[in-house]
């Protein structure tokens, strides 16, 4: 549980780096496309922040044998939202 937390976690500030990237790259550039990543951004950020919020109020009521799956997610989206800051910020 506590590691899926963390992993969470990890997604939450690679989500808030985005956000600020793409919000520095509307305010030179007005594009709206720009908008709709930060939308896109804010809803993952929010997912984030209920499932990491969920682990700490509900984890009796999560199986044990849910958490590997879970952790597979998270990590899955960690990677992914990795690849996309990268190619960001290049």
């Amino acid at each position: 549980m506590t590691v899926n937390a963390i992993v969470g976690f990890a997604n939450l500030g690679i989500l808030l780096a985005l956000l600020s990237v793409y919000a520095k790259i509307y305010k030179n550039t007005k594009a709206q496309f720009t908008i709709g990543l930060m939308f896109f951004v804010g809803l993952l950020i929010l997912q984030n922040i209920i499932t990491v919020y969920a682990y700490f109020a509900m984890s009796p009521l999560y199986a044990i044998g849910l958490l590997p799956y879970f952790l597979g997610i998270h990590i899955a989206e960690l990677a992914g939202l990795s690849v996309l800051l990268r190619i960001t910020l290049m």
